[in-house]
């Protein structure tokens, strides 16, 4: 059974958000990087760029498959975690202490619409 924390929020496309403040911290969940497999390419928005609740703002590449990044919040990337730029392998060592990018945000009313813990659960099994 894949690791689930109770203090993140997640969406059903298994990204997880930490926030702190109004910094977001996303990531990718251990029930992703189960299924994914051996990360081998890591792509994200830049910098400064906007990502949008429940959009896009990167791609993950395993040996098995590749899988479109859904932002859980809205605002603007404050920054991107380089260690994953050249070690994207570090999701699948520790995915809650990879986060992939911080996301200072813009509406953070979004994380009402996320997925607790114990939901997140259920959509795994």
């Amino acid at each position: 059974m894949s690791k689930i924390l109770e203090n993140l929020k997640y969406l059903k496309s298994h990204e997880w958000v930490k926030v702190e403040g109004s910094v977001a911290y996303i990531g990718i969940t251990d029930h992703a990087q189960e299924t994914l497999g051996s990360i081998v390419y890591l792509e994200a928005k830049e910098v400064g760029s906007i990502v949008t609740h429940n959009k896009e703002f990167g791609v993950v590449e395993s040996v098995k498959a590749a899988s479109d990044l859904l932002s859980p919040v809205s605002g603007k990337v404050i920054e991107f975690n380089e260690v994953l730029e050249n070690s994207p392998e570090e999701i699948n060592e520790d995915p809650y202490g990879s986060w992939i990018i911080k996301v200072e945000m813009s509406n953070p009313d979004e994380l009402e619409n996320l997925l607790d813990a114990k939901a997140y659960e259920l959509e795994c099994k």
